[in-house]
């Protein structure tokens, strides 16, 4: 039997002819290349082709350096700016960018394409970047402060009378990681003039233009063509556009939508409509009481009062805004009448029956204690404070301001007299002191001068200093108490009035202990007060409080009065 012979396909043969070729071509192209950089390749639009890998690297090195230190243009949404790539942690890696090329120029295809000529119609290759993250995210967080826009929302205002209107604007925020992205995958991206985007975080505004023309069409603009004219206890007054903007505005609520909204407090203050409210409005007067013995009777009635709440203004000009004609932009103002809390038929319910205490200082005339003292006196006459509550100078009287009515006086300031303003009311805390340890209620904050003054009973005086000291006393009497102050030329006198919770109260003073003795000093200062000496010592006072003929109680005060140095005035201060 013949043997078989094995036959193969001519397809097989020329396969196995093609195949042996395109090998032959890869290992010819190798063999003409040496292994250098394929004909025709570019890199950032320098030519390395047929360089071997060292020339390469020597021609790009200066031109990458070159292009990556140049300053880039960068956008956050419609901002522009310039990002420096070596501070941003950006450069070139040229050895890679050189084994790149080679590796392009090493593929089969490219090869055998070379061979024929056609290697110049490759793609330019791409140059490695190198990025230093750290770096990356430090300089786009400075840069994210300037480019960064927050959103501005459509907004309608008024100013003189008139409607302001502000366009909205959407915001702008750098995405810091997706543009860490960005730089490492753009630079250097685009030639000349390029301008990079980064990403950014977009918040569009809530309130839209059409809202702001909206608003300024159905309300802005008629609000701002007229005045409004107001009716209330028979009498009649108008607020013009000027002084209705100046408390008017428009804001957004939830879903965008500009909302008027009008500042009936801030407008009942405005200087004109605060007159024409004047003549209408008046204050709750409580009833005057006065001692007959020991009883208190009522020496005038309670006057009702009239007011115009800030909630009633803003409720009848709101509606008026929108309206067109002088008729349609009138409306009248609801006032409320206001009750006196004390009455001649209240005052025995709320316990004031009878005087608990009552205590006088002497001192001598001088014309800013005259003033002073007595503003104080008026300010803390007919104080009422209902049981459990606290009353507090400080709060009663205000700040001794020339708008407070109180004028520049002697006071003691870090140990020495000194000019200041509201100088003498320390007199009226010390005898609303003495009221009150002799009522029997409770002090809850109170401090003594830094050093003893002769006037006064030792132990048993304060002073106040508006924002750092008080005077302040709870009515833990289990009835209302009523504070009745009157000041003339020399002397003050306040008295509680109320129902007795001790048939007596009286003080026990003891002996100075501790006496330190005054130094003497001098002093150029302009505001200089001289002072004369006077020992400083400690003293405790008792608050005995006696009930049915027998002691049922006894408080200690105890008090540390420094050295009153001696002051000598000398040129240059006051005399």
């Amino acid at each position: 039997m013949r043997p078989r012979t094995a036959s193969v396909p001519p397809l097989a043969l020329a396969g196995g002819a093609l195949t042996v070729g395109v090998g032959a071509f890869y290992l010819a192209g190798l063999l003409l290349t040496g292994g250098d950089i394929e004909p025709g390749t570019t890199v950032a639009g320098v030519d390395i082709g047929g360089l071997s890998r060292t020339e390469a690297v020597r021609k790009l090195d200066g031109h990458l350096t070159a292009a990556g230190s140049r300053e880039l243009a960068v956008r956050v949404g419609d901002r522009d700016g310039t990002i420096d790539p070596r501070q941003a942690g950006l450069s070139f890696d040229t050895e890679g960018t050189v084994d790149r090329a080679a590796r392009v120029g090493a593929d089969p295809i490219g090869m055998i394409a070379g061979l024929f000529g056609s290697g110049g119609d490759q793609e330019p290759v791409e140059p490695v970047v190198r990025l230093d993250e750290d770096k990356a995210r430090t300089a786009l967080g400075k840069l994210a402060k300037t480019l960064d826009q927050k959103v501005r929302e459509g907004s309608v205002g008024f100013a003189g009378g008139r409607v302001e209107q502000v366009a909205p604007h959407p915001g702008h925020a750098l995405d810091l990681d997706a543009a860490v992205r960005t730089l490492r995958t753009s630079f250097p991206g685009g030639g000349a003039g390029a301008v990079m985007v980064l990403p950014a975080r977009e918040t569009r505004p809530k309130v839209t233009a059409d809202e702001v023309r909206r608003a300024v069409r159905e309300f802005a603009q008629p609000a701002m063509s007229a005045p409004v004219t107001l009716t209330t206890g028979g009498k009649r007054f108008t607020i013009g556009p000027t002084v209705l903007g100046e408390h008017l505005t428009m804001r957004p609520d939830a879903s965008g939508r500009l909302i008027p909204e009008l500042d009936g407090k801030g407008l009942r203050k405005a200087p004109s409509v605060a007159r024409s409210l004047a003549g209408v409005t008046t204050t709750p007067a409580n009833a005057a009481l006065r001692l007959d013995g020991d009883r208190v009777v009522v020496a005038d009635d309670a006057r009702t009062g009239v007011q115009i709440t800030d909630k009633a203004l803003g409720k009848a000009v709101l509606p008026l805004l929108t309206r067109s004609g002088a008729t349609a932009r009138t409306g009248k103002v609801d006032a409320r009448t206001t009750q006196p809390r004390v009455t001649r038929d209240s005052a025995a319910r709320l316990g004031l029956k009878e005087k608990l205490s009552s205590f006088t200082v002497h001192f001598e005339p001088a014309a800013y204690r005259t003033k002073n003292i007595g503003r104080a006196a008026q300010l803390i006459n007919g104080s009422l404070v209902m049981p459990g509550k606290t009353w507090s100078f400080n709060r009663t009287v205000g700040q001794r301001t020339e708008a407070n009515g109180f004028g520049e006086g002697i006071m003691i300031l870090d140990g020495e007299f000194t000019k200041a303003p509201g100088g003498g009311v320390s007199t009226m805390a010390t005898t609303v002191f003495n009221a009150m340890f002799f009522a029997g209620v409770e002090p809850v904050e109170y401090g003594a001068h830094s050093f003893y003054i002769e006037r006064y009973p030792e132990g048993r005086e304060a002073t106040v200093a508006w924002g750092s000291l008080d005077l302040k006393f709870a009515n833990d009497s289990g009835h209302a108490l009523y504070l009745q102050a009157e000041a003339t030329d020399t002397s003050v006198t306040v008295t509680f009035l109320g129902t007795r919770k001790y048939d007596e109260i009286t003080s026990v003073t003891g002996p100075r202990t501790h006496v330190r003795q005054p130094e003497r000093k001098v002093s150029t200062d302009e505001k200089c007060v001289p002072q004369t000496p006077l020992e400083g010592f400690d003293v405790t006072v008792d608050r005995v409080f006696h009930q049915d003929g027998r002691e049922v109680r006894r408080e200690p005060f105890r008090t540390h009065y420094t050295p009153r140095d001696e002051i000598i005035c000398e040129a240059g201060g006051a005399r």
